[in-house]
């Protein structure tokens, strides 16, 4: 899967779960929980120390888009730095935070892809994204 396609899936997947009339709110733990259920996904092969630092990581590199992002960093410490990231998507306009959550995932899983492979990044959060629907495959939300 490429980086656009990817991207795609991850932005249909958050405007599923803020549902047909986002907010801040809303796009906010739509975000959140798709947060949590990759991290759930991943940690078992990586680590937790491993998912805290592809998240570090990614967290820096979208911050050079959305400058915002850098002042919630807490590195090495996902939990710290979720708590007051989402707190600051929860300021911004629906589209600004809904922009920012598909860079931040977006990053994160290529970041994933680059560490343990296109294959197994796919296997693991197949189920987490809602992925266009291919012929001959079944893809759960």
């Amino acid at each position: 899967m490429d980086q656009t396609i990817r991207r795609e899936a991850i932005r249909r997947t958050l405007a599923h779960r803020a549902g047909a009339t986002p907010n801040a709110s809303t796009v906010t733990e739509a975000a959140l929980s798709t947060w949590q259920q990759l991290a759930a996904r991943i940690e078992p092969v990586i680590g937790a120390r491993g998912v805290d630092a592809l998240f570090d990581r990614s967290l820096h590199l979208t911050s050079k888009t959305f400058p915002w992002l850098a002042v919630t960093a807490d590195h090495g410490n996902s939990t710290a730095s979720l708590a007051s990231l989402w707190g600051s998507f929860e300021t911004r306009e629906p589209t600004v935070a809904t922009e920012a959550s598909v860079a931040l995932l977006g990053t994160f899983t290529e970041l994933l892809v680059s560490l343990i492979g296109e294959s197994l990044t796919e296997r693991l959060l197949g189920l987490v994204w809602m992925l266009p629907h291919t012929p001959g495959q079944e893809h759960l939300p």
